[in-house]
C-alpha cells in the first residue's frame, strides 16, 4: 500500500519559490507535488505542520563528526549511522562523513564502512569525504603532518576502487602534493576533487580546475590569501566560475564582512555553499575529544588544539543559515539554498536534493519562524521531531 501524506500549515520554499496556503505532497519516500490546500486529495493523511516554513533539508559535505563519535576514531557503520542521527535534528538530511588525514588501514576501514552504509541504506549518508592526506603541510590546519604525503599510483588506484563501491566520493587534495594528470583521472573516474589546505597560487588552482577540480574546501581558512600581486587559493575560488567553494559561517573562521565581499564577487555557475566542517561534540555536551591522538578543546564556540589552532568547528546547519542570515544579511531563501540546493548542485545531485519537486527525494525540514527546527523528515520518514528524546 502506498505511503502518502500531505503536510500543511506553513510557508513552502521549493528551493526557487515559496507558496503560501499550499501542502508538500508526498508518496512513498518521494516528493509528488505541491498543491493548493483545497486540492489535497481526499483519502490521502494531511500532517499540519503548525505554522512556520517546510524547505529541502539541508546537504552537508563536510561532517567530521557527531553524537560524540569521530569518524577517524571509529571507521565503521555505528559511527557513521551516529552521525547522521547526530545532526537530522539540526536539519541535515544528506552528509559526507569526513575522513580527516590518517593511515592507509584507517582509510580503507572508512571505505569498508561507507560500503556497508550505503548497502544498509543508513538514513542521511550520502557518500563519503576523504580530507587528505594528499595536503601541503605548509597549510595542515589540525591535520597531522607526519600523515601528510604525496599521492602515489596506488593511491590514485585506492581512490578510483573506493569510489565504485560508494555512492559518491569527495577528497580533498593540495596541488603541492598531486599533479594535475592525477586529478583528470580522478574526476573521469566520477570522484568529486576539491583543493584544500594548500599554499598554491592561482595559476595552480585555474590548472588544476581545468584538469577536472570542482569545488574548494572551506573557503579562506587552511589556504594562501588573496594578495595584491597573487590572488591565491582564496581567489582562485572566487574568480574561477566552476568551482564550488565550502563555507563555515560560524563567524569564527572567517569574518562577516569578508564573506560579504566573497558573496558579492563570487562568480559563477558554481557557488558559494555552507558546510559545518563538524566534529564529535554536535549533540552532545562534551567539552573535549582527541582527533589523532592530540587533545582538541571545545571553547567559546570554537575548537581548538591547545596550541590554538582551529580544528573543525563546533557548528550545525541551521546554526550556519541563521549566521548567515541574521548576521551576513543574507536573503532566507538564499541563505536556505546555500545550505541545501547549492551543495546538491556541487555534487550533481541536485536532481533529487535541494528542491522540492515531482520525484525528488521527500528530504525535509520544518522550521518555526524564528528558525529553529521543528521537524525532519529524511526519504518521507519522519526522523526528528522538537520536543522528542529520541532520533530516529
Amino acid at each position: 500500500m502506498s505511503d502518502r501524506f500531505a503536510l500543511t500549515g506553513a510557508r513552502i520554499f521549493d528551493g526557487d519559490d515559496w507558496h503560501e496556503g499550499h501542502a508538500l505532497v508526498v508518496r512513498d519516500g518521494l516528493v509528488e507535488a505541491i498543491l493548493p490546500t483545497g486540492a489535497i486529495p481526499s483519502d490521502i493523511r494531511v500532517v499540519d505542520t503548525g505554522g512556520g516554513l517546510l524547505a529541502p533539508g539541508f546537504v552537508d559535505l563536510q561532517v567530521n563528526g557527531g553524537g560524540g563519535v569521530m569518524l577517524n576514531d571509529h571507521p565503521d557503520v555505528a559511527s557513521i549511522e551516529t552521525i547522521c542521527r547526530a545532526h537530522a535534528p539540526f536539519g541535515t538530511t544528506a552528509l559526507l562523513p569526513t575522513l580527516i588525514t590518517d593511515t592507509p588501514a584507517i582509510t580503507a576501514a572508512a571505505v569498508a564502512a561507507g560500503e556497508a552504509a550505503a548497502r544498509q541504506k543508513v538514513p542521511g549518508f550520502l557518500g563519503l569525504h576523504l580530507e587528505g592526506p594528499h595536503l601541503s603541510v605548509a597549510r595542515k590546519g589540525a591535520h597531522d603532518p607526519v600523515l601528510i604525503r604525496p599521492m602515489t599510483d596506488a593511491d590514485q588506484a585506492m581512490l578510483i576502487a573506493a569510489r565504485q563501491k560508494l555512492p559518491l566520493l569527495l577528497t580533498t587534495i593540495a596541488p603541492e602534493s598531486v599533479e594535475p594528470a592525477r586529478v583528470a583521472v580522478l574526476a573521469k573516474a566520477g570522484i568529486i576533487v576539491s583543493l584544500g589546505h594548500s599554499d598554491t597560487g592561482y595559476a595552480a588552482a585555474s590548472a588544476f580546475a581545468a584538469a577536472g577540480a570542482s569545488m574548494i574546501t572551506h573557503l579562506f581558512n587552511a589556504m594562501s590569501q588573496i594578495g595584491n600581486r597573487e590572488p591565491g587559493l582564496a581567489g582562485a575560488a572566487i574568480d574561477i566560475g566552476t568551482l564550488s567553494a565550502g563555507l563555515i559561517a560560524d563567524g569564527i573562521h572567517v569574518d562577516p564582512a569578508t564573506i560579504k565581499i566573497a558573496l558579492r564577487a563570487k562568480q559563477g555557475p558554481a557557488r558559494i555553499v555552507l558546510v559545518t566542517d563538524a566534529m564529535a561534540t554536535i549533540g552532545t555536551e562534551m567539552t573535549s575529544f582527541t582527533l589523532n591522538g592530540r587533545t582538541i578543546y571545545r571553547r567559546d564556540g570554537s575548537l581548538r588544539l591547545a596550541d590554538g589552532t582551529l580544528a573543525g568547528a563546533d557548528l550545525d546547519m541551521i546554526s550556519a543559515v541563521r549566521f548567515i542570515h541574521r548576521v551576513v544579511g543574507v536573503e532566507l531563501s538564499e541563505a536556505l539554498r546555500m545550505a541545501s540546493l547549492y551543495p546538491a548542485q556541487a555534487i550533481g545531485q541536485s536532481h533529487r536534493l535541494g528542491r522540492f519537486a515531482n520525484g525528488t527525494a521527500a528530504d525535509i525540514v520544518a522550521l518555526s519562524d524564528d528558525l529553529d527546527t521543528k521537524g525532519v523528515w529524511i526519504g518521507g520518514e519522519k526522523v526528528f521531531a522538537a520536543g522528542s528524546d529520541t532520533v530516529r
